[in-house]
């Protein structure tokens, strides 16, 4: 049998000045499942190959743009050089937003969807998200899976220093510029036991700057996770079922950023995984998308 289509993408309101662009899978009968993605992604980073097989797997799968992404809204405020500088080296600026303020649109998404709780998974910035879910809705959030990502803590999940020009550079205007830049920089961060198919990661960034790519917006979720607090000590007081997913080749948060999540978090699953980098391959859809349900059934055991 085909997959089920997925559904028209539709938009959540938030408030007055923010409404979230989102898109669902599956039946909604099933237990409902949050994707959330990192820094720069919309929703469609999210392949939908993987969501099909979590739809098959027993999920309700909702992914959506986060704010400054995609389709979803703009925030009309203006990072300056010297908040990044401030934030960068103490932790501190004042920020347009905050990670709590992108979790709770997320929230906001299963409120509009009338899901009272939800199953979440967040990769990189996303599991910041999905962490800071957790932690300010806990009743709301019936499993979560943080991919390739960190606690807060500015000791660790840190970039390799070779990425630095790169993470400097500034993406070209043009879409072919874009496309360009953004294909050569997944080639660094990528999985290096799976490497992205050259044509795919060209794919997939004209798609991006055709859904609508915003530098500032970039600078503004940027500024975010700079100013994230340490959730380490919060984290302890997690008591649902949580998996932290990471490679061991990854250069843009260093596994140190998910050992550190899972060590914080009571009875946590560990998955670490050899050769791979920032980014989920399709070699790895099964593996990934079993231990989610793995997770997710251990919710249900709880309950």
């Amino acid at each position: 049998m085909p997959p089920s289509p997925a559904s028209a993408e539709l938009m959540a309101p938030v408030n007055e000045q923010v409404e979230i662009c989102y898109q669902s899978f599956g039946s909604p009968d099933d237990e409902p499942l949050l994707l959330v993605m990192g820094l720069g992604g919309p929703m469609i980073w999210w392949d939908d190959d993987f969501c099909h097989q979590l739809v098959a797997a027993g999920f309700f799968v909702i992914r959506y743009d986060n704010r400054d992404t995609g389709r979803s809204s703009r925030i009309q405020r203006r990072v300056r050089p010297q908040q990044l500088v401030q934030a960068f080296t103490t932790g501190r600026a004042a920020a347009p937003y905050s990670l709590r303020d992108m979790a709770a649109d997320g929230m906001a998404v299963l409120d509009h969807l009338g899901i009272p709780a939800a199953h979440v998974a967040g990769i990189s910035m996303g599991g910041m998200i999905v962490q800071t879910m957790a932690l300010d809705s806990p009743g709301r959030v019936l499993s979560m899976v943080s991919i390739m990502s960190t606690t807060g803590r500015r000791t660790v999940g840190w970039q390799s220093p070779r990425l630095l020009p790169a993470l400097v550079t500034r993406r070209r205007a043009t879409k072919e510029q874009y496309v360009a830049s953004s294909a050569a920089f997944w080639a660094l961060i990528g999985s290096p036991r799976y490497p992205p198919d050259l044509q795919v990661a060209r794919q997939r960034a004209e798609d991006t700057y055709d859904r609508g790519v915003s530098a500032s917006g970039q600078l503004r979720q940027v500024l975010a996770i700079l100013t994230q607090p340490d959730r380490t000590p919060r984290l302890r007081t997690l008591r649902i079922p949580s998996l932290v997913i990471h490679g061991r080749a990854d250069k843009m948060v260093h596994v140190s950023g998910g050992r550190a999540t899972a060590a914080a978090i009571p009875d946590a699953e560990l998955l670490l995984i050899d050769g791979m980098g920032h980014d989920l391959p399709e070699e790895l859809f099964e593996q990934v998308v079993a231990a989610i349900r793995r997770t997710a059934d251990r919710a249900s055991y709880s309950t």
